[in-house]
């Protein structure tokens, strides 16, 4: 690219900059300090009392779920009601904050075995489901934040579930942008954007015969990814275990490309899927996962306009991202 690139996002109508004249020089791609170990003599993961939801194999377990000690929304026997406080609208924070904790105080998701990595998913799907029995809740957020610049507070990798009475506002925006789309093209928006991409192949970095992952021609930053089901679905908890776990396996080889290349940065993952409850309304939905490397910092154009500077090209930053296969 010569010029850097105005793209209208297919589902947001956002606008984004891809700008590689900005881009990163290779030595200042990905991680940029040195990660330190804390011990495990005070990790408040290493023993985990009564959990939630605990999956076991060979007679140990892989992964623990508990409630978060300092929760963002707490659980009550009552759900929480909108009200009004002078010219705005407000609810109680209502819901539920668990933490996903893996055995090994070592291994982030990229290090796992990939059984233990299919526990972890295991784990997400049955916890989904005890707490969409809790009719207070509209929407469950599943994420990952890995390194100190991502959010996380502690070193033991762990992963979290937050339960709302609200559905968010990222999903109803995707989620206009699904429903017109397939009102006006007879599909879905990212079945579509599938298509595209395993035609071009320039952006794929990791195809199985259940999940496709590619860098998107709409990358808001600079080496994201995203990891599909191929079979269009809108609900994570579904998934059937075959399938989600190639979609793990997709998800696995994606973060050790990324740490691998891009030098162990910092990430996010975040779980996106349709909502709780009105379920016919989100078929055109397809869930998936996005992946979040920390290399740029958003500035005073993108705080000001809402419009994203992404300074890596999506087709280098999948040639880079596949060097680590």
């Amino acid at each position: 690219m010569k010029l850097s690139q105005l793209r209208k996002d297919l589902v947001s109508g956002d606008w984004i900059v891809v700008a590689p004249k900005r881009g990163l020089r290779p030595h200042e791609i990905g991680g940029r300090h040195r990660r330190v170990r804390a011990p495990k003599a005070s990790c408040p993961f290493e023993r985990p009392e009564h959990p939630l939801l605990e999956i076991r194999n060979r007679r140990r377990w892989t992964v623990q779920v508990i409630p978060n000690k300092f929760p963002a929304f707490v659980h009550r026997d009552v759900c929480s009601a909108l009200r009004a406080v002078g010219p705005y609208t407000v609810t109680d924070g209502i819901g539920h904050h668990d933490v996903l904790v893996t055995r090994d105080h070592n291994r982030d998701f990229p290090d796992l075995p990939l059984g233990d990595a299919r526990d972890l998913f295991r784990a997400f799907q049955d916890r989904y489901l005890m707490l969409m029995g809790d009719t207070c809740l509209e929407y469950i957020s599943m994420f990952h934040n890995w390194g100190k610049t991502a959010g996380a507070s502690v070193y033991h990798p762990h992963y979290q579930m937050i339960a709302i009475p609200v559905v968010p506002p990222d999903f109803e925006h995707s989620l206009r942008g699904a429903l017109s789309y397939a009102r006006t093209r007879g599909t879905c928006v990212h079945c579509a954007m599938i298509r595209w991409e395993r035609q071009e192949r320039s952006r794929v970095v990791f195809e199985n015969g259940g999940a496709i992952a590619f860098a998107p021609f709409l990358s808001r930053s600079a080496f994201e990814v995203r990891v599909f089901p191929k079979r269009h679905t809108p609900f994570f908890e579904h998934t059937p275990e075959q399938e989600l776990g190639d979609i793990v396996q997709a998800l696995h080889a994606v973060l050790r490309m990324v740490a691998r290349s891009l030098r162990d940065p910092d990430y996010n993952f975040f779980i996106h899927t349709a909502p709780i409850k009105r379920r016919r309304a989100y078929q055109a939905y397809h869930w998936h996962i996005e992946v979040l490397p920390k290399t740029n910092v958003s500035a005073g154009f993108e705080l000001g306009t809402g419009i994203e500077i992404n300074p890596v090209d999506p087709d280098e930053a999948a040639r880079i991202l596949r060097r680590g296969r």
